[in-house]
């Protein structure tokens, strides 16, 4: 498809970590999430990419500059979902929403019980912020594109990655057209809603 006539699409990557922020060591969520992104969706991708520490007034501030200040139409956030005192992104999501998505939660943790039975621990989830749609994920590259793209066995797809759900609910709430490359995630629309002409506006 020409990306010329595709929907341009900004999106905010946002990796929470203390020791990723200090330095101490190399941020591994925000590079497989452009990388996923890459081959996953068609259209002109802005990514608008920040590295913060667990700190729940900066996750705080950086959705809402993502959102509402950059316009972003969704917002993938890696780490700090777990269980322990430093983990506060839900919270921070939480407290920045308008509608709680409950059924991106349910289906991350859905996959990730495939493989350990501690991701019962993941407290991850998805919510609105006026036109945008925000994912808490994973924080190990793995873990990100199993949980958006879905598992195959034997080449057919396996168990549903989250992302199959997400340009339709970003058509629902007033962003733009999202375009998935089929052979990554094919993305999941009624037949009213889809466009007879990928690509044409």
């Amino acid at each position: 498809m020409n990306s010329g006539t595709l929907d341009p699409a900004k999106i905010g990557l946002l990796s929470i970590s203390d020791r990723a922020s200090q330095g101490i060591y190399r941020d591994e969520g925000i590079p497989a999430l452009r990388e996923w992104l890459a081959r996953a969706l068609t259209n002109p991708l802005t990514l608008v990419e920040r590295v913060i520490p667990d700190e729940q007034p900066l996750i705080e501030a950086a959705l809402r500059e993502m959102v509402d200040q950059e316009g972003c139409c969704l917002v993938l956030t890696t780490g700090g979902t777990g269980p322990a005192p430093r983990d506060v992104t839900p919270e921070a999501t939480r407290a920045i929403a308008d509608r709680i998505m409950d059924g991106f939660g349910e289906r991350m943790r859905q996959i990730g019980l495939r493989f350990v039975p501690t991701a019962i621990l993941s407290r991850q989830l998805a919510v609105i912020r006026k036109q945008s749609l925000i994912i808490n994920l994973p924080g190990q590259p793995k873990a990100i594109r199993e949980t958006l793209e879905g598992l195959k066995d034997a080449g057919k797809l396996a168990e549903i990655g989250v992302f199959a759900a997400v340009p339709y609910c970003v058509d629902l709430i007033g962003g733009p057209y999202l375009e998935t490359n089929d052979d990554v995630i094919k993305a999941f629309r009624p037949k009213s809603a889809t466009r007879q002409n990928p690509g044409a506006r």
